[in-house]
């Protein structure tokens, strides 16, 4: 009995001896079970990619400064006096004006210092002499203009006839034939002129009341670089005639 107890004891110690791995011997690597695979594999993150949104390129807009308005100079009159059609007492009367008119200059005179005025309470612009208003502004940026006479109304008679002239030593004598006209429309004739005086060459106005005078004398010398010469107008109340050209003898 003890024999085969010992006989199943051997056999049992040569087969554990069998199976066990030697000292030194390489272990056989078995395949990864379940529990050996990582629980959570990393995936990548996706790279972002950018969007590209074109900005144009923005146009600086300049800013407009505001032109500022031009301020005409302001008149207040200071004493009773009349508004012309023109920059000389020679010219028709456009309208009477009292102390405390008010108004702003819109011209100046080319040959005179008379100021071209719109008044608030007319209409239309007239003349006046820088004596009779009192200006508040610099009237030396404002223009020089011309009167228009023809702008004025419409004559009936139209321009004087016949107009001549002679020299008389230093005078020159204009003449020109009577233009009839009826009493209420008479308003005479008007003569403008460049002339020479004291070596001075002079801007001259001439006026008659009424068509009966029909001769004027002007002094009228050497000693100047440009020529005299000088033109006349039949006048009426409703405005002037085209000029005539006064043919001017020379000195």
């Amino acid at each position: 009995m003890k024999k085969i107890q010992l006989s199943i004891l051997v056999l049992i110690l040569t087969m554990f001896a069998c199976s066990a791995p030697g000292i030194g011997a390489t272990p056989t690597l078995l395949p990864p079970t379940e529990t050996e695979t990582p629980a959570f594999t990393s995936t990548p993150e996706a790279t972002n990619t950018l969007e590209f949104t074109f900005t144009p390129t923005i146009t600086l807009t300049p800013t407009i400064s505001a032109t500022p308005t031009f301020a005409f100079p302001t008149v207040t009159v200071n004493k009773q006096a009349h508004c012309r059609y023109g920059p000389s007492v020679a010219y028709l009367h456009a309208a009477d004006l009292y102390p405390g008119d008010v108004g702003t200059v819109r011209g100046r005179a080319f040959y005179s210092q008379w100021l071209y005025i719109k008044f608030d309470k007319l209409n239309y612009h007239c003349w006046v002499a820088p004596s009779v208003v009192d200006v508040v502004g610099d009237i030396s940026s404002i223009k020089k203009v011309e009167p228009n006479l023809q702008s004025i109304g419409s004559n009936q008679y139209g321009p004087p006839q016949n107009v001549d002239a002679y020299r008389d030593g230093d005078y020159v004598v204009i003449t020109w034939d009577q233009m009839e006209m009826s009493q209420d429309k008479d308003r005479g004739y008007l003569i403008e002129a460049f002339v020479c005086q004291d070596t001075y060459y002079i801007w001259w106005t001439f006026s008659y009341p009424d068509q009966y005078e029909t001769e004027y004398a002007v002094k009228d010398e050497a000693g100047c670089a440009a020529p005299s010469y000088g033109k006349i107008y039949t006048v009426e109340k409703h405005g002037y005639s085209q000029p005539v050209d006064i043919p001017w003898p020379k000195p």
